[in-house]
């Protein structure tokens, strides 16, 4: 009796090995690892710098009410209203203001902003007294990046 040996019909290879799979994967988290940290970093700066935008503003505006008024208050608070928060807005602007001084302060409320408190006054004075651990504070300008570069 005679076996016959039946050929299997050769059908075409599809999609991807279990190791192949492996190494996509690892090779997508060796990126991730590194592009999301400093994604992170991009988007808290470019807040930080709307956060500082706001306040040369603000300066400028209680400035600008001095030359006009004599005063930076009004019976006890700002000449200059403040801006509501916003649901866009990771820093609320503050004032605190005397007749010849003023305080504006930019403190972090949202997007991972809490930390963060920058501060002008009327001399010009920039400062930044609080920020993550990490970071490194300044009495006399915005620190804008991790390493303490100021703006």
């Amino acid at each position: 009796m005679r076996v016959r040996h039946v050929r299997p019909v050769s059908i075409p290879q599809r999609g991807f090995t279990l190791i192949e799979l492996l190494i996509a994967i690892a090779i997508m988290g060796i990126l991730a690892a590194i592009a999301l940290p400093q994604y992170r970093e991009y988007v808290q700066r470019s807040r930080i710098i709307d956060a500082t935008s706001r306040l040369s503003d603000l300066r400028v505006r209680m400035e600008q009410a001095f030359m006009d008024f004599r005063a930076y208050d009004n019976g006890g608070a700002c000449r200059v209203a403040m801006p509501a928060v916003t649901g866009n807005d990771a820093f609320q602007m503050t004032c605190a203001a005397t007749a010849t001084t003023y305080t504006i302060t930019a403190q972090g409320v949202a997007k991972g902003m809490d930390p963060f408190r920058y501060t002008v006054n009327q001399a010009n004075v920039r400062a930044t007294p609080a920020l993550p651990g990490g970071w490194t504070t300044s009495a006399n300008c915005w620190v804008t990046r991790k390493d303490g570069s100021c703006n």
